[in-house]
């Protein structure tokens, strides 16, 4: 019976006229995709822009191309009796600065309109267990989430919900957030349906009233008074005070007003940013990817000679051991992550959910079963995978040569694809450290990027400052290029 029903489905494909064709199917979904298809089922339905959570699935920052070094005999790996520094401290100029014993940290993700009280409570636990900091979001100060964390990351927020002086002051670091990779600057809802007493309650919203995320933060309708607010909250809280945005081709231009601000810390948020929920366009369509717009942040940054005053976090789809190094060699005094952090803390909780709803029902504010979640499970999970990152990470500078995560640089990777290689400003694997010059003569190159060779000098970074062929951008924790006893200086 199974062979004559599959001979006759063979013969009817086989025969039928491609209209009519059950394979006709297959070159639709090979055009348009099976997301496509399904989320434009969800627009037909509604007639209103769909919410998707967790980011884009778009990924284009291409980490895999880039690789660690390891050294044997021109210089020595480290010992293994030797304990590698992982500690970071961001916002160094600061009055009171942050000091982690780890590199990673929880982005802000806000209670209500993203995740559930369980949730947040978890995450600021778990970060506290691994010696991190955790980010309210853009959100009210929680106390729950205030309690269960060390060390409290607040956003100062375009919602104006944790602007008032009272909440500021409970806070260890304040980060003004005017947009996130995964949403720009657009502005955001959470229609009164949505929120239940207790969020109404910590929001303070009246029944029937929405929570508004507005395109500007209210008061800043200028530079200048961006420039007076950051002076402000510094002179007032004695706290690094940073800025957050969406990665954007334009980064140069925001940072020269955030460095003339006078912030602590930048963090810069690529395009694979996750979210609780934001329209597919702003996710796929909006922004700059993470790698591109981190090491234009490093290099800006270093050029104005700010790198030891300022900190920078990475963030936006960085999602393993590997990434997080990466970005830490880049130029990142430490990593923002969100997404896999859900993941983690949530670990075989989420089969509660499974198969039949998402995950992230676990989680979020409005989830099926986020009374379910257990917290002190859920902190203990992303304790556990927070240190095991970290003890990935400790591998590498083991391997490397390096004492401390923060030492690990440019110059201890290399790039198995070209344009990553010309972009990162680090060796292209396909040759030797000592021949670099023969895939840069081979390359195009632009004739007025800095760093292009045979260039003579003469180009301008922020404030005038004049920039060579042979500047280099130094990563955190080492103020001085290698010299040649280290190892062979790569070409730039």
């Amino acid at each position: 019976m199974l062979d004559g029903m599959v001979d006759s489905m063979m013969n009817r494909m086989l025969e039928d006229p491609y209209p009519e064709n059950l394979w006709s199917m297959v070159p639709i979904l090979n055009k348009i995709h099976w997301q496509n298809l399904i989320e434009t089922g969800m627009r037909a339905t509604k007639g209103k822009p769909i919410a998707r959570p967790m980011g884009s699935p778009i990924v284009r920052s291409d980490w895999d191309a880039l690789l660690f070094n390891p050294v044997h005999l021109f210089q020595m790996p480290v010992k293994d009796s030797d304990k590698i520094d992982t500690s970071t401290t961001i916002g160094p100029d600061a009055e009171n600065p942050l000091h982690l014993k780890i590199p990673l940290m929880i982005t802000g993700m806000s209670y209500g309109g993203a995740l559930s009280l369980k949730t947040k409570q978890a995450l600021a636990k778990g970060a506290s267990l691994a010696g991190t900091a955790t980010n309210t979001g853009e959100a009210p100060l929680i106390q729950e989430e205030r309690d269960a964390a060390e060390i409290l990351i607040g956003q100062y927020n375009r919602g104006g919900w944790l602007n008032d002086e009272e909440q500021l002051r409970q806070l260890d670091a304040i980060e003004i957030q005017l947009g996130q990779g995964a949403q720009g600057s657009a502005p955001q809802t959470t229609p009164e349906w949505m929120t239940g007493p207790g969020f109404r309650r910590r929001y303070k919203l009246h029944r029937g009233e929405k929570a508004e995320i507005h395109s500007r933060l209210p008061g800043v309708d200028s530079p200048t008074d961006f420039i007076n607010l950051v002076g402000e909250l510094r002179r007032s809280y004695k706290v690094p005070v940073g800025l957050k945005i969406a990665a954007t081709h334009h980064l140069e231009r925001e940072l020269e007003i955030a460095l003339e601000a006078g912030i602590d810390f930048f963090v810069v948020d690529g395009a694979e940013g996750g979210t609780h929920g934001g329209a597919p366009i702003l996710q796929d369509d909006l922004g700059l990817p993470t790698l591109p717009a981190l090491v234009r942040t490093a290099e800006y940054i270093e050029a104005a000679g700010m790198r030891d005053k300022v900190s920078i976090i990475a963030t936006g789809g960085l999602v393993s051991p590997g990434h997080y190094l990466k970005a830490m060699a880049l130029g990142a005094d430490a990593v923002y992550i969100g997404t896999i952090a859900i993941m983690a803390v949530l670990n075989t909780q989420m089969n509660k959910a499974m198969l039949f709803e998402p995950a992230t029902q676990m989680a979020l504010y409005t989830g099926k079963y986020h009374e379910d979640f257990k917290v002190d499970e859920g902190a203990l999970a992303l304790a556990h995978y927070l240190k095991a990152c970290v003890k990935e990470m400790e591998l590498v500078a083991y391997s490397v040569g390096k004492k401390s995560l923060k030492e690990i640089s440019r110059v201890d990777m290399c790039a198995t694809d070209i344009e990553i290689a010309r972009l990162c400003h680090i060796d292209y694997a396909n040759y030797a450290p000592d021949n670099q010059r023969a895939w840069h003569d081979r390359a195009p190159y632009s004739e007025d990027r800095p760093g292009a060779p045979g260039q003579t000098g003469n180009q301008k970074g922020p404030k005038g400052r004049q920039e060579t062929a042979t500047d280099t951008v130094a990563s955190p924790g080492q103020r001085k290029e290698p010299t040649e006893k280290d190892r062979p200086e790569p070409i730039h």
